[in-house]
Formats: structure tokens, C-alpha cells, sequence
């Protein structure tokens, strides 16, 4: 599965100086194929976040088009849009996502759930054990770390058989070990056929 976008940008109305308007997103174009993992790398506040929300359905952009192989993504209508996210892209954002009064592994099969999937234990298992947060599964997301409720999420994206993952600086909150499970990670799923976007400013993705 390929995701490419063609000559997108976000730009916004200012109230106040002498441009009415500037760009989050400049215009750009990109395609991200399925076996291979993208890196986006930028200065903070580039319009990263902006970007990554664009090609994952969930910010249109000002102009331009993105794609799912054939799918124009933005010409389909919400609920259609709705079905697409849930059944081909997995998002992992930058910010703490989780439910405090779940469980770990609650909150990794919560997605199946909700959208009346079976519940993929030995995956799940699988991805913890992978992350190396496998004997967490029955705590609560206040007793873990910054680290560990972000491989929490990446797990929770990794279990749901979405053929494109899109990672908001998913090395964020890691040390140096975790890292490099994370990295690995993310190279298993492109070599399962994936096509994997990080977000990051880790320049040992590169390698």
C-alpha cells in the first residue's frame, strides 16, 4: 500500500500584520511506500505535526491532494473517512494518549474493541513483549513512565493491522535501549509490507 500526497499545504489566516495568511505546511509533495520506513526530520515548529495529520485523514489540507493507492482521501465523505482511518492507518501522536482507568492491555486492544474487531491477544503480547513492556499489562497508565506509556501506544498501533503507520516522535520519551527496540520495531512492520512514517529528530533511525 502506498500513501502519497501531491503538492499539499496548511496555511492559516493571521489577524494581525502585513500577510493575511502564512504557511504551517509549505507546498509539498511525497510518497510513502508500503516495505519501507519514511523519516521526516525538522526543527521544531516546522509543521511536522501539521504534515503527519494531513496524511492520516485528520486535517485537510488548504490545497493539494493525498492518496491511499488509488483513494482520494479527502474527497471521501466522513463516515467513509471514519472507515478508512480505522481499517488502513495507524497514528501514534506525540502527546499521552491513554485511559486511566483501563489497563495496559486494555488500552492496547481498546481500538478492536471499539470498532468490533476480535481481540488480538497474542499480538498484543507479542508487541509488549517486542517493547519490552510485557509485565506491565495489568497496570494502569499512571504507575508508567513517559517511556513506557509511549511504547504502550506504539503497541496499541502496531496490533490493529493497519497497512500504514504514521509515528509522531515515537523516540521522544526513550532512552538509548528503548530506542532501538522502538526503531526495530517499526523496520519489522515496514519488512511485514507496512508503510511506516517517523516523525523524529533521532538521527540513529537513519541507520
Amino acid at each position: 500500500m502506498t500513501i502519497k500526497a501531491e503538492n499539499i499545504s496548511k496555511r492559516y489566516f493571521r489577524k494581525t500584520g502585513s500577510a493575511n495568511y502564512f504557511y504551517a505546511v509549505s507546498p509539498l509533495s511525497l510518497e510513502i511506500r508500503g516495505g519501507e520506513v519514511t523519516l521526516l526530520m525538522g526543527r521544531s515548529g516546522s509543521g511536522k505535526t501539521t504534515l503527519l495529520n494531513m496524511l492520516a485523514g485528520l486535517l485537510a489540507p488548504t490545497e493539494g491532494r493525498v492518496w491511499i493507492d488509488e483513494t482520494d482521501l479527502y474527497s471521501l465523505d466522513d463516515k467513509a473517512l471514519s472507515r478508512l482511518r480505522s481499517e488502513k492507518i495507524g497514528v501514534i501522536p506525540q502527546g499521552r494518549s491513554a485511559i486511566d482507568t483501563l489497563t495496559v492491555m486494555e488500552n492496547i486492544l481498546l481500538p478492536a474493541k471499539l470498532y468490533g474487531k476480535p481481540l488480538p491477544f497474542g499480538s498484543a503480547r507479542q508487541w509488549m513483549d517486542h517493547l519490552g513492556i510485557a509485565h506491565l499489562a495489568d497496570s494502569r497508565p499512571a504507575e508508567l513512565s513517559g517511556g513506557e506509556l509511549r511504547r504502550m501506544a506504539i503497541a496499541r498501533a502496531m496490533i490493529q493491522g493497519s497497512d500504514i503507520l504514521l509515528a509522531d516522535e515515537p523516540t521522544g520519551d526513550l532512552d538509548d535501549e528503548n530506542t532501538a527496540l522502538v526503531l526495530s520495531a517499526f523496520r519489522a512492520a515496514a519488512h511485514a509490507g507496512k508503510a511506516v512514517l517517523l516523525v523524529t529528530h533521532e538521527k540513529g533511525a537513519l541507520n
